[in-house]
């Protein structure tokens, strides 16, 4: 089975899950990550599962002004944060505005986020489901979030739970 794993980032976070979490669905087939730029209608064809993640921000998906807001994080003197090189280009929002899925797909859905209640960070990865569920596809399980530090660096064992999640995504659509 072909899985895509379709990414907004803007610092990496999400990116490197994203990787990671290809890395764990290896044994389910084919795999690859897609910025959502190239994220394109061919590069979704005959994917029998698409995983969808970005950055939470302000409580839900980046919006126009909150990746501005990260633009000038990343421009601070003194930060070491640094943009994704793919953080240019469409948000995930503008993608699903004209996203056409392939027929019966199953999806997945992830976030990075602070980690804290959910009701105080909100989870961009509830929004995704959504609009996934929104554009056809049948969500395999609950929307998943993995946790950044308040320095907006990948907390300490998300890389290793994310390539775990990817992996129990691979075991989900084996038949047993």
């Amino acid at each position: 089975m072909r899985t895509v794993v379709v990414f907004e980032s803007m610092f990496g976070n999400t990116h490197a899950v994203a990787e990671h979490i290809v890395r764990g669905l290896g044994a389910a087939g084919e795999a690859v990550v897609v910025a959502v730029g190239d994220a394109t209608a061919d590069a979704l064809a005959g994917a029998g599962l698409v995983v969808v993640g970005g950055p939470t921000h302000v409580h839900g998906m980046v919006s126009d002004r909150s990746r501005e807001a990260a633009h000038q994080q990343a421009d601070k003197p003194g930060s070491d944060l640094t943009l994704d090189p793919d953080a240019e280009g469409p948000t995930l929002r503008e993608w699903f505005d004209g996203l056409t899925l392939p027929a019966g797909a199953r999806a997945a859905a992830f976030d990075t986020r602070v980690n804290g209640p959910a009701s105080l960070t909100g989870r961009a990865s509830k929004g995704i489901a959504k609009r996934l569920e929104r554009h056809g596809a049948t969500l395999v399980v609950p929307p998943e979030s993995f946790f950044v530090g308040k320095d907006n660096h990948l907390a300490e064992g998300e890389a290793e739970r994310a390539e775990q999640w990817g992996a129990s995504l691979a075991r989900s659509l084996t038949p047993a």
